[in-house]
């Protein structure tokens, strides 16, 4: 990170939090027992520190408005935590009075629900999630894509009908990196980056590939693929700690990151943008 510590602000556009005791995490399975502890700013903190990160955007782990509110309160507590993707319900008929509440913390950012994990694969298209979403954009907030590959074609649709919501795909949608399998997924993301204003997370890339074994050159064509057709200005470094966990340490996924970047050719300015201005400019935290 040396070489791009040019006078930008720096930031981690995708980290999570949680307490064990707090929330019930529906997603962790029993054998991730690295996973299966408290993760708070205090554990964060040094890490950033090394890792020349300045702030943070937390995003939600739990489907609740309870854990909206607790995130945005770990955000008040420590400043560098400069935004959050929240969780709501969508599809609810007071989801725009939630918001209305939500909204009176302006660190929050974003919502985000867990769409890879809904049996309906055409759940964004519903009536009911069109208008709360329709809510999140009369807010003035971000809307995060959780995809997998399988997804990435409701991204045109989704756009066409609310065309001022400021979208953002998770996790580059979760390519089949451990097992080298680039289409249909490389089509399909090639063609979603036509969207005007759509942005994506160089994030949870560590955990598709292997766990034991992964280099950066298995990231690579990943990287250089989305780079070649989102371009340097809308892309966005994240290291989805904790969950990197499972596969790296939080220096290993920046340095994986700062690695194939320099290997695709990208500047230390395009560099700098990835790991923090897009995320700034895209959430709104300056």
């Amino acid at each position: 990170m040396d070489e791009m510590q040019i006078g930008a602000l720096t930031v981690d556009s995708h980290q999570h939090f949680w307490q064990i005791g707090r929330f019930q995490y529906h997603w962790m399975r029993p054998e991730q027992t690295v996973l299966q502890r408290d993760y708070l700013p205090a554990t964060l903190r040094p890490l950033l520190d090394t890792a020349g990160i300045q702030q943070t955007v937390a995003v939600q782990a739990h489907g609740s408005v309870d854990e909206t509110r607790w995130l945005l309160s770990l955000a008040d507590q420590h400043p560098w935590i400069a935004g959050v993707v929240g969780w709501v319900n969508l599809e609810a008929p007071d989801v725009g009075q939630v918001l209305d509440e939500l909204c009176q913390n302006p660190k929050l950012k974003a919502i985000r629900a867990f769409v890879h994990d809904i049996e309906d694969p055409k759940w964004l298209l519903r009536p009911a999630v069109l208008r709360g979403l329709a809510e999140v954009e009369r807010h003035g907030l971000a809307y995060d894509l959780l995809f997998r590959p399988q997804h990435l074609p409701l991204a045109q649709p989704l756009a066409d009908k609310l065309p001022g919501l400021r979208l953002v795909i998770d996790h580059i949608a979760k390519p089949l990196i451990k097992d080298g399998v680039m289409e249909p997924w490389a089509r399909d993301i090639a063609a979603a980056a036509r969207i005007p204003g759509l942005y994506c997370k160089l994030s949870g890339m560590v955990t598709e590939a292997n766990h034991a074994t992964w280099r950066p050159k298995d990231l690579q064509p990943y990287i250089s693929h989305v780079l070649e057709h989102f371009g340097e200005d809308r892309l966005m470094f994240g290291s989805d700690w904790p969950v990197c966990l499972l596969a790296a340490s939080y220096l290993q996924v920046v340095d994986a990151l700062d690695t194939c970047l320099e290997v695709a050719g990208v500047s230390r300015v395009g560099r700098a943008k990835i790991f923090g201005m897009n995320a700034a400019r895209f959430y709104q935290l300056m």
